[in-house]
C-alpha cells in the first residue's frame, strides 16, 4: 500500500461486496482473496474493505480494540465521551464507516487537524503525521473548477480528500469536516444532501468574508441568527387528551418498522409517548424537541395533530437520518419512513440500539 494509503491497494473498484460474498465471516480473508489488477500505489479507488483491513492492523499493532484505543488517545482528551461505532457480528467496528459523533465533536476533530495535532496545551497526534495525512499523495479523476465533482478530484491523502481550498473528511449523505488552514477555518456539516453544493457555497459565500472586518451590528445580526437556527418542530395542534392506536403498513419504500407493528400514541407531559409494540417507546414533544434513549442511543422527536392525523419526526442523534411517522387515527393505520435510508438498512430498532450491531452476519 502506497505510503500507508489504503485506497491504492490495486483493486479496480470497491471490493467490499465481493470480498464479503467470498468470505461472509471474514472480510480480511475475502479482501486478500481478490486479485489486485494494478500495482499497489498506482491507482486510487474508493475501496471500503481496505479501511476495514487498516482498522484490524491498528488493533493488531496496539493490542487494543480500535474504539478503546481512540477513546483513550484521542476522544477523551478532547472531551468527546459519546463516540459510537457500527459493528459487525464479532463486535469489531467497520472502520470505513459508521462512526457516530455530534456535529460539535466533528468540528473539534477538524480543529485538532487545523492545529496540527495539538488540543489545548497537549499534543495528541504528531505534527509530521498530520501534515503527511492531509497532503496530496495520488491523483483522482481530473476535473475543472465548477464541474460536478470539483472538490473530489484534487487528489487524496490518507483518508482525506484534497479540496479547492484545504482538505476534507467526507462521510455519506453529505457529512463533512472541512479544514482550510490558509483561512484558519473549520466547517463541520451533518446533513443529507449533495456535498458539492455545500463546497460551492463555502467557497462562493463564506470564504470571501473570512477575515474581513465587519461592523459590531453585523456581528450582532449574525449571532442572533445563529442562536435562532433550529429544526422546526412538526406544525399542528396538541390535541389535548387525544390518543391513537394503529397498525403499521410497511409497504412504503424505506419503512423503518416491520409490517403489522402496533403503534400507540398517548398524551404525556406536554407531548406524547409513542409506543412501537415490543420494540421501543419514544418521547415526542409538542412545539419542542424531546430527547429519549429507548434502547441506548438518543432520539429527539416532536409531533402534532393535523386534523385526524398524528404526525411526528424522529431524529437519530449523531446521524443525518429522520423517520416521519404518520398515524391515521380514523383508519387506524400508520407509516414510518426514513427521509434517507441508512447505509446499514432501514430497521429503526437497529439504529437506536447501543452498542450498534448493524451486520450480525459478519463475524
Amino acid at each position: 500500500m502506497h505510503e500507508g494509503d489504503p485506497r491504492t491497494a490495486g483493486h479496480p473498484a470497491d471490493s467490499l461486496a465481493e470480498a464479503w460474498e467470498l468470505e461472509p465471516g471474514d472480510l480480511v480473508k475475502g479482501f486478500l482473496r481478490l486479485p489486485f489488477t494494478a500495482p499497489e500505489g498506482t491507482r486510487h479507488t474508493y475501496d471500503n474493505a481496505t479501511t476495514f483491513l487498516l482498522a484490524r492492523m491498528v488493533e493488531r499493532v496496539t493490542g487494543r480494540a480500535l474504539p478503546d484505543f481512540l477513546d483513550e488517545r484521542l476522544f477523551r482528551p478532547m472531551g468527546i465521551g459519546h463516540a459510537e461505532w457500527d459493528r459487525v457480528g464479532s463486535g469489531a467496528v467497520f472502520g470505513f464507516h459508521g462512526l457516530h459523533l455530534t456535529t460539535e465533536a466533528v468540528a473539534a476533530f477538524g480543529e485538532l487537524l487545523l492545529r496540527e495535532g495539538r488540543w489545548g496545551g497537549r499534543r495528541l497526534v504528531p505534527r509530521a503525521w498530520v501534515r503527511l495525512a492531509t497532503g496530496r499523495h495520488i491523483d483522482c479523476v481530473p476535473s475543472q473548477d465548477g464541474a460536478g465533482d470539483a472538490d473530489f478530484s484534487r487528489g487524496y491523502g490518507y483518508q482525506f480528500w484534497m479540496s479547492r481550498h484545504g482538505y476534507h473528511g467526507h462521510g455519506s449523505f453529505g457529512q463533512q469536516c472541512v479544514v482550510v488552514p490558509s483561512h484558519d477555518l473549520v466547517v463541520a456539516v451533518t446533513a443529507q444532501g449533495q456535498s458539492q453544493e455545500v463546497f460551492d457555497a463555502l467557497w462562493e459565500c463564506l470564504l470571501p468574508g473570512v477575515g474581513q472586518a465587519d461592523s459590531a451590528r453585523d456581528d450582532e445580526i449574525l449571532a442572533d441568527r445563529l442562536r435562532r437556527l433550529s429544526l422546526p418542530p412538526v406544525p399542528g395542534s396538541a390535541g389535548p387528551g387525544r390518543s391513537a392506536v394503529a397498525t403499521l403498513d410497511a409497504s412504503a419504500e424505506g419503512s423503518a418498522l416491520p409490517d403489522g407493528t402496533t403503534v400507540r400514541v398517548d398524551p404525556a407531559d406536554g407531548g406524547w409517548t409513542v409506543r412501537f409494540a415490543r420494540l421501543l417507546d419514544v418521547e415526542a414533544g409538542h412545539g419542542h424537541w424531546r430527547e429519549s434513549s429507548p434502547l441506548g442511543r438518543p432520539v429527539v422527536a416532536a409531533g402534532a395533530w393535523q386534523g385526524g392525523t398524528f404526525v411526528a419526526d424522529l431524529y437519530v442523534v449523531t446521524t443525518p437520518h429522520r423517520v416521519r411517522l404518520v398515524v391515521d387515527a380514523e383508519a387506524r393505520t400508520a407509516r414510518a419512513t426514513w427521509s434517507t435510508v441508512p447505509l446499514t438498512g432501514p430497521s429503526l430498532e437497529v439504529h437506536v440500539r447501543s452498542p450498534l450491531m448493524t451486520r450480525p452476519d459478519v463475524a
